[in-house]
């Protein structure tokens, strides 16, 4: 079986990070989003892929050749993007004997066991129940239980279950076949080639289609969910993890890349720091701070901070009376 990962986004809502860096690469505990993707597919022994690429693609290809040498590899290139339907459409060319492919979107890491999820019987998605299901392709059911629409973004909802990026296609000539169809036809939702309108349509030539829930879905696409997801992570992979940094205190979980040099300062809870990076008499809790990246006097929580980059605060001294209340906001 062979794997999709379709990377060529431009993660809009990371900006400014992302102008730099597509967000696949963005470390989580020390770690890019793209790898925790990898290794989970590498260890169901999934061995040959396709990845999708666009945006700074060449930044994904070449960590990809450095980090998994390995791996059975072939790119695809979307020069405009389209749509994720488009996307798939344009690896027909490179998965052509192939009937069954799994697709995973490039920055969300899920909790699902992939080896149950492949030997799915009939066309699976994952999906998970969501608050607003407007912002996301969604599955809708019959009364027993069985896919009888998938719908992308839907004004109004009539089901919660959103699908959060992973698909099994037992059927790919048909999926090809289909998205070939809706981009002659012209057949878009909201300006784009969708993948779901391509998997209504094999829903509408007799295909079927099973569902399976994710335990968790970290969709980092957003500030707020790459931190929280950061610190599930942290929690997850480096409890036993410790640091000896004299003159600094270590608050874990945390994770600090290769070469640090931390002084003088106080790190964590849910902190991850990337390679090289120099840390002076500073405070941070729930962070990302990059590769290469210098902080002096600054005190940062809620923050993700990119590579190379510098962050200085202002050193004041004061002699304070009794009865002395000070804001420094």
């Amino acid at each position: 079986m062979k794997a999709i990962i379709p990377v060529a986004g431009a993660g809009t809502k990371l900006r400014p990070l992302t102008y730099t860096q597509p967000k696949p690469l963005i470390p989580v505990a020390g770690k890019p989003i793209i790898g925790y993707i990898l290794d989970q597919l590498v260890e169901s022994g999934i061995e040959e892929f396709v990845f999708i690429l666009g945006y700074l693609g060449e930044k994904i290809k070449e960590f990809l050749e450095d980090s998994y040498p390995k791996i059975k590899k072939q790119y695809v290139i979307q020069s405009e993007r389209e749509g994720l339907g488009q996307a798939i459409y344009l690896c027909g060319e490179f998965i052509k004997d192939d009937s069954e492919v799994l697709i995973q979107l490039g920055d969300t890491i899920l909790d699902i066991d992939i080896q149950v999820f492949m030997h799915s019987k009939y066309n699976t998605l994952a999906i998970r129940k969501v608050q607003d299901p407007r912002e996301f392709g969604v599955v809708e059911l019959d009364e027993q239980g069985i896919v009888r629409r998938l719908v992308e973004k839907p004004q109004i909802p009539v089901s919660n279950l959103a699908i959060v990026g992973l698909y099994l296609v037992k059927e790919w000539p048909k999926l090809i076949h289909c998205l070939e169809t809706n981009i002659k036809t012209g057949r878009k939702t909201k300006g784009a080639f969708h993948l779901t309108d391509g998997l209504m349509c094999m829903l509408e030539n007799n295909s079927r289609f099973e569902i399976m829930e994710v335990k968790n879905w970290y969709d980092c696409g957003k500030k707020e969910i790459l931190l929280s997801t950061n610190a599930t992570m942290l929690n997850r992979r480096l409890k036993s993890l410790e640091y000896n940094l004299p003159g600094s205190i270590v608050i874990p979980p945390v994770s600090i890349g290769q070469n640090c040099k931390i002084n003088h300062s106080i790190i964590g809870p849910n902190v991850s720091i990337g390679d090289n990076s120099q840390v002076n008499n500073s405070i941070l809790k729930d962070a990302i701070i990059g590769n290469f990246t210098s902080l002096d006097d600054v005190v940062l929580q809620h923050s993700i901070i990119g590579n190379d980059a510098v962050v200085k605060g202002r050193t004041q001294s004061f002699n304070i009376g009794d009865n002395t209340e000070i804001d420094m906001i």
